[in-house]
């Protein structure tokens, strides 16, 4: 997708931040809506993430202007706000095929571009690798500056405070944009807002509040006073915040829509000595007036009309497996008023919209903090209620030593809602879902499930809810197969798989073991190789005794899943197997030792050889 200069006069010139810093500062306003109009026909033909960017287009802008980027480091965190700094640093007219397979990568990443320092995807990491780049920079002694961005949400994990906490500590030369998108900018933040951040971020001011520091220290009394005054008078002209106190140099917050005063009080700061810290105040799906309506709406979306009202209608489709969790969530809570459900900051994304507004006591979204949100529920589980943490599998990772610590140790009843399990698709690798059957199968106490489709999901729900120990059901993103689903009170046998086909074979028989939802694409091959076929159900326990009875009249055992093979399902099969002696064959089919790239699921597991053809060829290819 080329870049018309007559749509676009500055913005097709600049194809570096070079470009824009050739600029005069009064042509940043220009340049900052031809950005903004570029993102918005951009993403609206090919989709992607949309409100984020919208609203961090001038600080983008000014951020690049000011600093000497990439010499300069610029950290974005997650990313999901980085379209704009994608387009400036040389992908603009690739912006278009971000997401898809082979296309940009969807958030800021190394390999694509030496503007891009860090790769993310998960949240919180920013001002920790900035401190790092800040120590390395000043060791350097090459007068490199280190820029980290930060959202307000990504300011609530734990992660982010360690790493204020050491960083006011070191005092190492940093500055962190705090960029707070829930703030009321016409209330909060104005001329005289700027005026000050630019006066507060200036010489004369930092050399008296610096100066005076130096001259009173060495006197106890008069330290506190100077102290006292200076608080005194920052009080006066700034909100109060915490952030000095951790050893910050706090400025704003400032409208972070201005993109000259954003440039004004960021130049000044550049060459601030210590950590500095500039509170911004934007708004998500800034210049689109549906997405600043609505953010949430916004925040991903598909290809869409600009110039209609909303977005096209996705077409009638079943049920998503986190709008299955949400349905079973609300019909358990009827009937268990102990049941309490956490999720860190998914609630729309795992399904829990309905049941946070009908069951709000029972509800507990505990912000960006995954480790909070597992201990927390082990203090619930102690305390004799009915816990279930709602988490994606990529961000369970983050609550890992908790899982093991204060969940499985002490063997509490908490259930585990393991949604985006497997091959997640258009966010890449750091959101697919490839690992958590791995991780979890070391643990003892816990019991892990894989359902099929809904049916058996909705089933493995009921049965780890009313377990005694603690217990994991992981699926997918995206729809199920149109199952019937159970009474909400039906359970299942703990460790007992199911028998799906009989080969008929009367010789060198295979079975296929599937464990999850490629239980579809395990059926058609099973079909085409006349192979049995078990749906396993349980990764731990592991039905034993129905593989055993397996090996009696079948030469070789193919485990599918939708996880890693190292350490995976599969892997379980093949300890057992080692260590009864089974004179069988073993092929496991699942994903390979490597980090999976983005492109859609169905791209991606056709590539791995995971849909019913690749699986049939992986067989044939295996017993030949």
């Amino acid at each position: 997708m080329t870049t018309n200069p007559t749509d676009y006069p500055l913005l097709s010139k600049i194809n570096t931040p070079d470009d824009l810093r050739l600029l005069q500062q009064e042509q940043l306003g220009q340049a900052s809506d031809e950005l903004r109009q570029y993102l918005l026909n951009s993403v609206s033909r090919s989709s992607g993430h949309f409100a984020s960017g919208l609203g961090t287009i001038e600080l983008t802008v000014a951020l690049h202007y000011v600093y000497n980027t990439p010499f300069d480091h610029l950290i974005w965190d997650v990313g999901h706000q980085a379209y704009p700094h994608k387009i400036l640093t040389g992908r603009r007219d690739q912006l278009h095929t971000i997401r898809q397979k082979d296309g940009l990568h969807p958030f800021p990443w190394r390999e694509e571009s030496e503007y891009d320092v860090l790769s993310v995807g998960h949240s919180s990491t920013s001002i920790s690798a900035a401190l790092g780049l800040a120590v390395a920079a000043e060791k350097e002694a090459k007068n490199r500056k280190v820029v980290a961005v930060i959202g307000d949400g990504a300011m609530t994990a734990g992660m982010a405070f360690e790493a204020l906490n050491h960083a006011g500590d070191i005092h190492k030369d940093m500055l962190v944009i705090l960029n707070d998108n829930e703030m009321s900018i016409s209330e909060n933040v104005g001329a005289l807002n700027n005026h000050l951040a630019k006066m507060l971020s200036g010489s004369f001011y930092t050399g008296i509040r610096e100066g005076s520091k130096k001259i009173l220290g060495g006197i106890p009394p008069i330290k506190e006073l100077a102290s006292r005054a200076e608080e005194h008078l920052k009080g006066m002209v700034v909100p109060s915040t915490f952030f000095e106190e951790l050893g910050f140099n706090y400025i704003g917050p400032i409208d972070g829509h201005d993109v000259n005063g954003l440039v004004d009080t960021i130049r000044n700061m550049r060459n601030l000595k210590g950590p500095q810290i500039l509170h911004i105040a934007t708004k998500k799906g800034k210049g689109f007036e549906a997405a600043e309506q609505d953010p949430i709406k916004y925040h991903a979306v598909p290809k869409f009309d600009p110039t209609a009202t909303g977005l096209p209608k996705s077409k009638p489709s079943l049920p998503t497996y986190s709008q299955i969790f949400g349905d079973w969530l609300c019909k358990t809570a009827e009937v268990d008023p102990k049941l309490m459900a956490i999720t860190p900051a998914m609630r729309e994304g795992s399904g829990m919209v309905e049941f946070s507004q009908r069951f709000p006591k029972q509800y507990f979204d505990v912000a960006i903090a995954e480790q909070h949100a597992v201990t927390y529920a082990a203090g619930l589980a102690i305390a004799g209620e009915n816990a279930v943490v709602a988490i994606y599998s990529s961000f369970l990772q983050r609550g890992y030593d908790q899982l093991i610590h204060d969940i499985a140790i002490q063997n509490l009843p908490v259930l585990f809602a393991i949604d985006r399990a497997g091959i997640v698709g258009a966010d890449g690798p750091t959101h697919q879902g490839a690992f958590d059957l791995s991780f979890m199968r070391c643990i003892p106490n816990m019991v892990i499930m894989t359902p099929s489709d809904e049916r058996e999901c909705q089933l493995m729900l009921t049965t780890g809810h009313k377990l005694n120990q603690p217990a994991a059901v992981r699926y997918p993103r995206g729809s199920g197969t149109g199952a019937q689903l159970p009474e909400v009170n039906e359970t299942i046998e703990i460790g007992k798989g199911l028998v799906e086909r009989q080969s008929t074979a009367s010789n060198n028989k295979i079975a296929l073991l599937s464990f999850g939802t490629l239980l579809g694409e395990a059926q058609q091959a099973a079909e085409q190789l006349d192979a049995s076929l078990v749906d396993m159900r349980f990764v731990k326990p592991l039905d034993e005794v129905l593989i055993a009875e397996l090996a009696q009249d079948h030469k070789v055992i193919v485990t599918v899943e939708d996880n890693a093979i190292a350490g995976g399902a599969g892997s379980a099969v093949n300890e057992f197997i080692l260590s009864q002696g089974l004179a069988l064959k073993v092929l496991n089919i699942g994903l390979p030792d490597q980090f999976i790239k983005h492109g859609t699921q169905a791209e991606i597991h056709q590539e791995l050889g995971l849909d019913s053809e690749g699986i049939i060829a992986q067989v044939k290819s295996f017993i030949s």
